[in-house]
């Protein structure tokens, strides 16, 4: 054994009981395990940071120590955000976000970060009683979104944006808060309408119900018939100026337009219905229609404020990428003093502070500073990129290492994130709406009925004129569209709620019909193909060398790190006997440790120099010299490239000498291979696009069985866009992808599918949303599809079988406007089994 392998057993022995007391602590507010370095033994509480600390203080203080009662909670630490959020304050930021109530409290939305359970709920509507001046607090967890009000004599909003930081919940703003009110009258005036609809419908069903049981028990005495139908007539008046208004006006606006759709046949059955009913009420003969009329109402509105909530994914869209910049900024003045401005008041010229960690709120050019910058949520790269003096960088991506100060080029509308924002917007637009097959034939439909009605009527008006009114009418109501209307939408509402149950969104039956046919289909790679998390993949060297390889990379905030901590977390309670080879419990303190940007980190860990960073950086700081094969654990390779030019490789030198190497990537989804098979039996073409290096990519594509032209590296969103539109000019095309830099592909696409775990702006443009990992859910979403248009098919051919029977038996006067009422509710319903009982998506068990 080497003297270095009998150093580290040795220490690592010393250090064992000492950490096994350390893990047993838990952390008072958290409950996570207490570092070493943190214990305090004379303390009744132990905290695993300073955030924590802080937050069990406010909480114990203010008498709220039932937050830790509830049998879940945040088992995360409370990382401090440092911001003041002055920014919060600003004028251009209170015209923004802040919104003025009844009451003349200042009211605003702001988004939480590390919202999760009912505990999160309790805490933050407690904010009130932290902060006087606060009058009310509340939490929609779904959402994450907070509404607080309070008065701005009082209390500034910075100061509440403090302490939901303190608590661990770093608030963001809104940007949807006109938006929602605009959108709540909206739907409290349809909702009315529905509700004053539905309350008529019921009331008329009871007045036919008693003419009804009048007909079947041989008669009604004429003076109650009278009554009931008067009732009825009363009663739908109001239902045809009010709720029922809206299918007038769209008729109405169809006949000027010249554009024939669904809504004029139903204008006309409405109004020949009511005004038939109206002239057999006031002739005391005849049937009335006002039931059919006013049920018809009721629901169609239903479906039309349905649709109405299922059409607004653009506009949320929209928020979402607006979202992704910080709201303030830190700038630097001409006297070096630094203070907070709102993202929206940042002109050219500025010069912003962007520490590590923050995300930069503006384009600009790096005038001090030399860091790393993670541009994965923009351009798809999995690997930081280094950036120094005069490297330009962009809004949306995160400074990673080290302090930077950017000269700010452009911000707001015109940055990049704004553009690509202006793209997605673009390509919503050019999209053509919601087409189903209803619609396709609905134009030749409505022509035909309207031909027949008049042409019935004139044909039984010289035949029988007393008969002709009411064989046009029965005519109008049997052929009324709503079986045709509901063959494809009630299919695809099922279908969609199976879909949601396996785990599958779907916004809208095109993206259905779509999928149903193959055609090319682009898989972005970073977070679609792979696991989107950097992980060990690889560790040449002894196991003595892990320990310190965690220590140091406790507290970095860069990405490669993550990997170290989530691959070399001790497990074990004891150092296995001799010592080299096992993996130790122990993580030695940190008596000091650099960054140092572009390169890696350097410290003294336990007593020992370490370095860890790439090859370069490593033998530029020590003359590293290789042990041999008798005092390694494994046999170290003569070259610093990794064995798979997709992973990252890390040296690490101990006292001077290399003790051994990592490499990190970003493992491909266990089932990739597999789904892409599947999908290619099935008709489709697979292409593999990504932002991420090219190199890194044909290696992904390799592993996948993917030809080199079908995988492209180096993509810009732009490039992507460009893409899309081109194989969308040809045919169908899919994307698949999860970042920001997909979003405007993913909006130009025939269907846009985001995956689980991507940014929000790429899953609110999307069509389909997978709530599973991997691309299995893909598979299914394909044969779904085509499952789902073979009941559609069905239902239409249905719907068009009996429109044609049933116009055949109105125009020869078989049978009559009230047989036509019965008949049409059955087709309907015929409709509605055909859809319930069709086999679409497999729900997940």
């Amino acid at each position: 054994m080497s003297p270095i392998d009998l150093a580290g057993a040795a220490q690592g022995a010393q250090a064992q009981g000492a950490s096994a007391q350390a893990r047993s602590i838990a952390c008072a507010h958290c409950a996570l395990p207490v570092p070493a370095g943190f214990v305090e033994p004379d303390a009744n509480a132990q905290f695993c940071c300073a955030g924590c600390r802080t937050a069990y203080a406010i909480l114990h203080d203010h008498g709220l120590d039932q937050f830790y009662g509830f049998a879940e909670r945040r088992t995360s630490p409370v990382r401090a955000s440092g911001r003041s959020y002055e920014a919060f304050d600003h004028e251009a930021f209170q015209s923004l976000y802040v919104t003025t109530t009844a009451e003349s409290l200042s009211r605003v939305e702001l988004f939480l970060e590390g919202v999760h359970c009912a505990s999160c709920v309790w805490l933050v509507e407690r904010v009130p009683l932290l902060l006087p001046g606060v009058a009310r607090a509340e939490l929609n967890i779904a959402r994450s979104l907070a509404t607080i009000e309070w008065d701005a004599g009082s209390v500034r909003l910075s100061e509440v944006a403090r302490t939901l930081a303190s608590l661990g919940y770093a608030p963001h703003p809104s940007l949807g808060v006109r938006r929602d009110v605009v959108r709540r009258t909206e739907d409290r005036a349809a909702l009315m309408r529905i509700g004053v609809a539905g309350a008529i419908a019921i009331n008329v069903m009871l007045a036919a119900l008693a003419m009804y049981s009048g007909v079947l028990s041989n008669g009604i005495e004429a003076p109650f018939e009278r009554f009931f139908r008067y009732v009825s007539l009363g009663l739908t008046i109001p239902a045809m100026l009010g709720p029922g208004r809206v299918f007038f006006t769209g008729a109405w606006a169809a006949l000027r337009t010249r554009a024939l759709h669904l809504d004029l046949p139903i204008a006309i059955a409405l109004g020949a219905g009511f005004v038939r009913g109206t002239i057999n009420t006031v002739a005391d003969t005849g049937p009335v229609y006002f039931d059919g009329v006013t049920i018809l109402i009721f629901l169609l509105l239903v479906g039309r404020y349905l649709q109405q909530r299922g059409t607004r994914a653009a506009t949320d869209a929209s928020e979402l990428l607006h979202s992704l910049t910080p709201q303030g900024a830190r700038i630097v003045g001409d006297d070096g003093t630094v203070r907070e401005l709102p993202a929206a008041a940042l002109i050219p010229g500025m010069t912003l502070e962007v520490r590590a960690g923050e995300i930069i709120a503006a384009d600009g050019v790096v005038v001090t500073g030399r860091s790393s910058v993670d541009l994965s949520l923009l351009t798809g790269e999995s690997r930081p990129a280094a950036v120094e003096s005069g490297t330009l960088v962009f809004a949306g991506t995160q400074n990673v290492s080290a302090p930077l100060r950017v000269r700010v080029e452009r911000s707001g509308d015109e940055s990049r994130v704004a553009r690509l924002l202006r793209q997605v917007e673009e390509s919503a637009l050019r999209r053509a709406p919601i087409v189903i097959l209803a619609n396709r034939i609905a134009g030749w439909f409505v022509a035909v009925v309207l031909v027949l009605a008049v042409v019935t009527y004139a044909v039984r008006y010289s035949l029988d004129p007393s008969s002709a009114l009411d064989s046009a009418i029965a005519l109008l109501i049997v052929t009324c569209p709503c079986a045709l209307a509901m063959a494809t939408p009630l299919a695809v509402t099922v279908a969609a709620g199976r879909a949601a149950r396996a785990g599958i969104f779907i916004k809208g039956g095109d993206s259905i019909e779509a999928l149903a046919h193959p055609g090319v289909m682009i898989l972005d790679k970073t977070g679609t193909v792979t696991e989107s998390r950097v992980s060990l993949v690889r560790w040449d060297g002894p196991d003595w060398v892990k320990p310190l390889v965690l220590a140091l990379e406790a507290e970095s905030t860069h990405p490669l790190a993550d990997g170290f901590r989530r691959a070399l977390a001790p497990v074990d309670d004891a150092v296995t006997a001799g010592g080299s080879d096992a993996q130790p419990s122990v993580v030695p303190t940190v008596e000091s440790s650099t960054h140092v940007a572009g390169g890696g980190i350097v410290g003294r860990v336990g007593g020992r120099d370490v370095v860890i960073g790439s090859p370069t950086f490593v033998t530029g700081r020590f003359a590293a010299r290789l042990p041999s094969e008798s005092h390694a654990a494994r046999p170290l390779p003569t070259s610093p490239d990794a064995p798979d030019e997709s992973l990252t490789p890390v040296w690490i030198a101990v006292d001077g000498t290399l003790a051994a190497r990592a490499w990190l990537g970003d493992p491909i989804r266990t089932d990739a291979a597999e789904s892409i098979a599947a999908l290619q039996r099935a008709g489709w073409t697979v292409r593999l696009l990504s932002g991420d290096a090219s190199s890194v990519v044909q290696s992904v594509g390799r592993a996948l069985g993917l030809a080199p032209d079908e995988c492209r590296g180096e993509a810009t969103p732009e490039e992507k866009l460009r893409v899309v539109e081109q194989l969308g000019r040809t045919g169908r095309v899919v994307m698949v992808g999860d970042g920001v830099n997909d979003a405007a592909a993913i909006a130009a696409a025939t269907v846009g599918i985001g995956v689980h775990g991507g940014a929000e702006a790429s899953l609110a443009t999307a069509d389909v949303y997978l709530t599973t990992p991997g691309l299995a859910p893909l598979v299914e979403l394909v044969r779904g599809a085509g499952r789902t248009m073979r009941v559609i098919r069905r239902n239409i051919a249905f719907s068009l079988l009996y429109n044609v029977a049933g116009a055949t038996l109105a125009i020869t006067g078989v049978i009559t406007p009230l047989i036509a009422a019965v008949l049409m509710p059955l087709s309907s319903l015929t409709v509605v089994l055909a859809s319930w009982y069709g086999t679409t998506f497999a729900e997940r068990t």
